[in-house]
């Protein structure tokens, strides 16, 4: 049994956010925000935007995070590594939640300084593929004052989650609104999505 996936899926059965530590082993976490920075230094990371097809947009006023989408296809060894473990998470999901995940999608995502993302939910309004969200950060040095908390809007009120390294987040995307509060420092995270076929 992995210990960081019982972890995950107990905290999000009882509290309705999973949440780990030690969902990413420290090498890997490291790799990836280095792939993260290199993509950031030669200009291949993009506005993100809202909605999707003929109602994608831009809209800097809601959100101004940066990001560049992973290919199943790639070759590049920490990603290959990193799809690897979210295909294990995957498989114990659906074995021991019956949850019926069939596809995931995961991009880099870099939040400027000044960067945020207003109040939303990931489900999109005309396509419920979307799952389970699932956010895992890439912030070595962050501390207290750095800001890019993500704010969880639960039933039972607010939730902050600091952006530190390797900590795993695990929600259902059609239910839970939230945001990630200005930051003051770059902030960095594969954010991604567990899909059922439609």
């Amino acid at each position: 049994m992995n210990l960081a996936f019982e972890e995950i899926i107990t905290s999000f059965l009882e509290k309705g956010v999973g949440q780990s530590s030690a969902f990413l082993p420290s090498n890997l976490a490291f790799a990836l925000k280095e792939n993260l920075t290199n993509l950031y230094h030669s200009n291949q990371m993009l506005g993100a935007g809202l909605g999707q097809k003929q109602n994608f947009h831009l809209d800097g006023s809601y959100r101004k995070d940066k990001v560049f989408w992973l290919e199943k296809s790639s070759l590049d060894a920490t990603e290959i590594e990193f799809f690897h473990l979210i295909n294990s998470f995957i498989l114990y999901l659906n074995e021991t939640c019956y949850a019926g995940i069939t596809e995931f999608e995961f991009h880099y995502a870099l939040f400027e300084k000044g960067s945020f993302y207003k109040k939303h939910v990931d489900q999109f309004a005309h396509n419920d593929s979307r799952i389970y969200s699932i956010i895992i950060y890439l912030n070595d040095n962050w501390k207290e004052g750095d800001g890019g908390e993500l704010v969880l809007y639960k039933e039972t009120g607010l939730e902050k989650v600091n952006p530190k390294l390797g900590t795993m987040i695990f929600f259902d995307s059609a239910s839970l609104p939230h945001e990630v509060l200005e930051t003051k420092v770059a902030r960095m995270s594969i954010t991604g999505w567990l899909k059922r076929s439609k």
